[in-house]
């Protein structure tokens, strides 16, 4: 008597033979061999890949995004976006913040007028709140709630505040973007390793790191040939780190030395002994320089006041 599955129930033996495979391959699944111009497109990209190996880092990928937009393959404005995303990975909240000193902050117990003077002056869209003193931020206000009190006396400036959002200066700026879509959240509070504020970063801020500066529809064009100057809603201006001093001099009639610097960028960088950070000012020939914007290592953008309060020539 046999023991266990009968011939006719085995997979092997005369009647059903398995082919050996061939040199040293396992068989091809499903019983069909791949089509031989699948195997040749499978020997191209292999020999095209070692004659031309790809990027192997962030370096060499800039320069291959950079050689392509010399071919014509992809636009500058592309290029400008992809170099951004790469570098934004490297950057974190504290590099692009505004920096404590330079924050708008609106005082809890400030009267009504007061508040809506400064929300006015500024501009701004959204203020953080604090209580006592400055570091004790309590709250996020938006200008267009701040109206409410106007139509109905009896709210509670309280009870129109939206809970802060506190990130650390560490925090990259990848991360930040995904938890400002995430939160809907606009701005953050960005505090040191002792807890105390730092400063803030808005959504704003981190998209300009990828797309550029982000035009404002109330920012009006000085008449600068080279559209690096332009007047802010305060009344301010924006200058351009790229500016030409001679396009300074003309626009804020002072006389700043040509011959050393080409670039206001330049300049203050050289007044102050290093390239300025996001929030710090340089004072020059009467006018201060603040850092609105800094990328790849230089300012992209200045706000210039009066050093005393004066108003401008370019205004």
């Amino acid at each position: 008597m046999s023991i266990g599955y009968s011939s006719s129930h085995r997979n092997y033996g005369t009647q059903h033979p398995v082919s050996e495979p061939q040199s040293g391959r396992p068989p091809y699944k499903g019983g069909h061999k791949p089509h031989a111009s699948h195997a040749a497109r499978g020997l191209v990209a292999r020999m095209w890949e070692f004659l031309h190996p790809g990027p192997d880092s962030k370096r060499e990928l800039i320069q291959t995004l950079a050689d392509a937009e010399q071919r014509e393959l992809i636009e500058p404005e592309s290029l400008q976006m992809l170099e951004g995303v790469l570098r934004m990975a490297e950057l974190s909240a504290g590099d692009v913040m505004v920096a404590a000193p330079r924050m708008d902050l609106l005082d809890i117990e400030a009267p009504y007028e007061e508040l809506l003077g400064l929300v006015i002056d500024t501009g701004h869209s959204r203020f953080p709140v604090f209580e006592g003193q400055k570091d004790n931020i309590i709250g996020i206000l938006l200008a267009k709630d701040l109206l409410k009190i106007q139509r109905s006396p009896e709210l509670n400036l309280r009870a129109l505040l939206r809970p802060p959002i506190f990130v650390p200066e560490s925090k990259e700026l990848n991360e930040l973007l995904r938890d400002f879509r995430s939160n809907r959240s606009h701005l953050a509070i960005v505090i040191d390793e002792f807890g105390n504020t730092a400063g803030l970063i808005t959504i704003e801020d981190v998209l300009e790191e990828i797309v550029g500066e982000i035009e404002d529809e109330f920012d009006d064009k000085v008449g600068s040939s080279d559209n690096s100057i332009y007047t802010l809603a305060d009344g301010s201006q924006r200058v351009a780190g790229d500016a030409t001093i001679v396009a300074v001099n003309q626009a804020f009639d002072v006389v700043l030395a040509e011959d050393d610097f080409d670039t206001i960028g330049g300049l203050v960088a050289h007044q102050h002994g290093r390239v300025p950070r996001r929030g710090e000012a340089v004072e020059i020939a009467g006018l201060r320089f603040s850092v609105m914007l800094t990328r790849g290592g230089a300012v992209r953008w200045f706000k210039v006041t009066r050093a005393h309060g004066k108003e401008s020539p370019a205004s």
